[in-house]
């Protein structure tokens, strides 16, 4: 790959800059010992302490755990068996609907998306609260797991599929033994962009939250509604950190697998 020119490096920092200056402006200002952004008395981790000392912030903290947790698990099966149907339909028309289909509620605004699972949540009886929101999760996590899994379907080589067939695999053989090993790193790779996604949003899940439940994204614009809380400093700069661990950890399992697919086809 040719080297970055001097003018392309120089956009590039200011871009990260842009993006990550407030981020680390907003946690600098979590170690101070004053109430307020504008001047740093001293060092302290009195607003760590008080968001553990929080007991109703970790109840919430966890609740967005597990929202997360499970909206990406079920999105990441439902989705990889959606994106192996579509790459199994032969004719392009049809497939070309579905992947529009698909395409449409990622594009469609949060405040659409969440106005219309409200609707659809009050009609059928559904109470709003831990139920809803981890449908709603699940249901706008689906498209984006499909268009991580897809392309790598879309590389794998059919030859594979027909060979396994010639070889006695059945159709069950095929998908754990073929299809699945071949598109693990866009299984991995939907998995945490639903779980990043479910962590951060919060407009959607703003319409379907009841009383007595919540998630970081709602309670801090609660909390930041009354004023400015160094709180909220810390809290953001734990979920930071967090975020930054989970890619870091993406970034291992995604080397390991392509590593461990190379030793393979060098064997």
């Amino acid at each position: 790959m040719k080297k970055l020119s001097m003018p392309a490096k120089i956009y590039l920092i200011i871009v990260f800059v842009i993006l990550y200056a407030p981020i680390f402006y907003l946690i600098y200002y979590s170690f101070n010992s004053g109430g307020s952004m504008h001047d740093f008395e001293s060092f302290t981790l009195e607003h760590y302490r008080a968001v553990f000392e929080d007991s109703r912030l970790l109840v919430i903290l966890i609740n967005t755990v597990i929202i997360a947790l499970l909206s990406g698990l079920i999105s990441t099966i439902i989705g990889t068996l959606g994106a192996i149907g579509i790459f199994s339909i032969k004719r392009r028309n049809i497939r070309n609907i579905l992947l529009s289909l698909n395409n449409i509620l990622i594009v469609s605004p949060d405040v659409v998306i969440g106005a219309s699972f409200l609707i659809l949540f009050t009609m059928i009886g559904v109470k709003l609260g831990f139920a809803s929101v981890l449908i709603s999760h699940i249901a706008f996590s689906i498209p984006i797991v499909v268009l991580m899994v897809l392309p790598k379907l879309l590389e794998m080589n059919p030859n594979l599929i027909d060979a396994a067939q010639d070889l006695g695999a059945t159709r069950r053989d095929v998908l754990y033994r073929v299809i699945i090993p071949y598109i693990k790193p866009g299984i991995f790779a939907g998995f945490f962009m639903a779980l990043t996604y479910s962590l951060d949003d919060f407009a959607v899940t703003f319409f379907v939250t009841g009383n007595g439940f919540s998630t970081l994204s709602v309670e801090i614009y609660s909390i930041a509604r009354f004023g400015i809380s160094l709180t909220i400093n810390a809290l953001s700069g734990i979920i930071f950190v967090v975020t930054v661990l989970i890619v870091i950890g993406y970034y291992f399992v995604t080397r390991r697998t392509k590593f461990a697919n190379g030793g393979i086809g060098r064997l």
